[in-house]
């Protein structure tokens, strides 16, 4: 971990980040890591009943300042929600200007195996633009996923649970959904923690791994 000081997480919508990396995020900031954060959709044509077509992007901002992400290193963009395999070059595009922008040691992505359309084209498009310069690592999103592999756990104190908890608060827009309910947030930490002895985890597959 001494070498991966500029970490890139690559989110296809606002809130998969959180979701699946969020506690990791909060111990490497309290590390002193340098974190980018991209959201590729703020997906306005899903946006629930009753709230402006923005919202999301406001809690972004909010959630990932709790996180401790600086404003400037936090990256909203515009593309239509499941509609990202209509977009593959120009997210591939997008990715490569960040890797000459940032030159991020290591990548969090969805994983190899998420079942999401949008998942799955940040997840190939970044094994393209990142390959030969970042490690790559998966994160979990169980809903979505047929299968996970855990080949990476990142040890969390509860300080770091509670960070993501209140942070996938300020997505007020989401609460109906079952995985933003903070028993589910702390119940998955501690099924990752438990497989390695730790108090509480989270798991990440992984999908490069450059040693410099």
């Amino acid at each position: 971990m001494n070498q991966l000081e500029k970490i890139l997480i690559l989110s296809p919508h606002t809130d998969d980040g959180e979701i699946g990396a969020g506690g990791a995020i909060a111990r490497f900031i309290e590390e002193g890591k340098e974190i980018y954060y991209v959201a590729f959709s703020s997906c306005e044509a899903s946006v629930p009943e009753g709230f402006p077509v923005d919202i999301l992007k406001k809690e972004c901002k909010k959630a990932t300042g709790i996180l401790g992400i600086k404003p400037e290193n936090v990256i909203l963009m515009d593309y239509e929600v499941r509609m990202f395999p209509l977009h593959r070059q120009s997210i591939l595009d997008d990715m490569i200007a960040l890797n000459k922008e940032i030159g991020p040691d290591l990548i969090l992505v969805p994983s190899s195996n998420d079942t999401h359309q949008d998942h799955q084209v940040i997840y190939a498009e970044a094994l393209r633009a990142f390959k030969k310069t970042s490690s790559i690592w998966g994160y979990e999103h169980p809903w979505n996923n047929l299968t996970f592999t855990t080949d990476i756990f990142v040890k969390l104190e509860e300080r770091h649970i509670m960070k993501k908890i209140e942070a996938m608060k300020q997505y007020k827009s989401q609460n109906f959904r079952t995985y933003f309910d903070e028993k589910y947030i702390k119940a998955l930490a501690y099924v990752r923690g438990a497989q390695v002895d730790y108090t509480f985890a989270e798991a990440f597959e992984l999908i490069r791994l450059l040693v410099r």
